[in-house]
């Protein structure tokens, strides 16, 4: 007869290896795809202002999607729900390997963002699940250094593989990494949703929830091109107040609006949006400056932009185990202090920075990130009971992802001002660096109103 203590570790131990598994592989995925972008973009013809569209189409379609399969899974089944994800993340990424055009490339690039949304909505509700209080931040820490291990090798990896096979062979090594996170997660991980109740899904909810949020990042996204933009966004912001009320009365929501009435819940979903609507354009640019600005091929940028993703990687262990013990509300708060440093630090930025001052930034901002992003998690999920753990996970990844959205539309609307619809190709060194210029500064102001809501967290708990 199986010891119940013993199958309980065995649980918590496979639980968080999935979890890792797949914060890697996914987060691999995109890291090493942003060193990639010139290469995609001068194969296809593509502007800068297109070239963004390979982020955004995978950001649009997972905060869209992460919420409504997050409860579905809190009523149906994490387990499968996550295997499916990986399935369909798996699917598109090999087909993307042999996309003829950039449309088809960015409807596959959808495809991988749907099944994100379903590994985001349940991955981080399993591990938190299946462990103790007071062990959730250690575990969240390594969970998180998994995302950051995958950030940090995405640049090296897919910058050599870039340079030396072509951006398409990245395809080829994400495709693999998804098979062997789906057997591990088909042959090792257990359901530990057994006696979840079952209830009805709100198709109108759902509806309403990705017609107003579609509308609104869209519209936002495309604001400066047309006039119709400026509708779509209208209707988006009509739309999401109709939802909210909707959400209020009905007995089945699909968004628990009522979790917002928690102050930590909030103001964390709120600061997790804010940071990551600062510091996710960095690898972005950074990309685009190196190779395009500063000629240094993919696998040179990508060594030096590991500064970053390494530092969030070896900290972010340390930052949960100091959650545990210390105020998740000041560690959070001084690592978004770092984060809105190094962005202002990158305003002056030129064509001849010395390498040493661009590391000393990129390093400054994983600090910041390490520090922000595993107290924070664990105060959201801490935030709720669990049976709220799905709709909190993907709450969490829908902050992230609206935030990044958010902070691609900005970056999106200076390029169109400043590069304008050009091929990337043919972007001046100057235009480049005129952006960053313009840019940084934005970004480091948005990262200290983020701030101010995580700070706001502390001032509650001391009272």
């Amino acid at each position: 007869m199986t010891n119940p203590v013993t199958e309980q570790k065995s649980i918590q131990r496979t639980t968080l290896v999935v979890a890792s598994i797949t914060n890697f592989s996914n987060t691999f995925a995109a890291s090493s795809l942003n060193i990639a972008l010139p290469h995609i973009g001068t194969e296809y013809g593509a502007s800068a202002t297109s070239v963004s569209w390979v982020i955004l189409a995978f950001l649009l379609a997972s905060a869209l999607l992460a919420i409504p399969f997050g409860r579905i899974a809190d009523m149906y089944g994490r387990r499968p729900m996550l295997k499916l994800g990986i399935l369909l993340f798996c699917i598109s990424s090999f087909f993307n390997i042999f996309s003829p055009t950039m449309p088809v490339f960015l409807m596959l690039r959808v495809l991988q963002g749907v099944g994100a949304a379903m590994v985001f909505s349940t991955n981080t509700a399993i591990l938190v699940d299946a462990w103790p209080p007071e062990k959730r931040g250690s575990v969240m820490g390594i969970s998180v250094a998994a995302v950051f291990t995958g950030s940090a090798l995405g640049p090296v990896i897919g910058g050599m593989v870039t340079h030396v096979f072509g951006w398409r062979s990245l395809f080829v090594l994400i495709t693999a990494l998804g098979v062997v996170a789906l057997v591990m997660a088909v042959v090792n991980l257990p359901n530990i949703n057994r006696d979840m109740p079952k209830e009805r899904v709100n198709l109108l909810s759902i509806a309403l929830y990705i017609l107003s949020l579609g509308l609104f990042m869209y519209g936002l996204t495309t604001l400066t091109q047309n006039l119709l933009s400026y509708f779509i966004f209208g209707a988006g912001v009509i739309l999401l107040v109709v939802f909210v009320k909707h959400e209020i009365r009905t007995e089945v929501p699909v968004v628990q609006v009522l979790l917002f009435k928690n102050r930590d819940f909030s103001l964390s979903n709120l600061a997790a949006l804010f940071n990551f609507a600062a510091v996710f354009a960095v690898i972005y640019l950074m990309s685009i400056y190196l190779q395009l600005a500063r000629g240094y091929s993919a696998d040179v940028a990508g060594l030096i932009m590991i500064s970053q993703p390494l530092v969030q990687a070896v900290l972010s262990p340390f930052a949960g185990r100091l959650s545990d013990k210390k105020s998740p509300p000041a560690i959070a708060s001084i690592g978004m202090a770092c984060c809105a440093a190094a962005l202002f630090m990158f305003a002056f930025l030129n064509e001849q920075t010395s390498i040493i001052y661009i590391i000393a930034g990129l390093v400054l901002t994983g600090i910041g990130v390490a520090l922000f992003s595993t107290p924070n998690a664990s105060m959201i999920m801490g935030a709720v009971e669990s049976k709220d753990y799905g709709v909190a996970s993907s709450m969490m990844s829908t902050s992230r992802m609206v935030g990044q959205v958010v902070g691609m539309a900005i970056l999106t609307i200076i390029v169109n001002a400043v590069i304008g619809n050009v091929p990337i190709a043919d972007v001046a060194p100057a235009a480049i660096v005129f952006d960053m210029r313009v840019s940084f500064p934005i970004f480091g102001a948005i990262c200290c109103v983020g701030i101010v809501f995580s700070l706001r967290r502390g001032i509650r708990r001391e009272q």
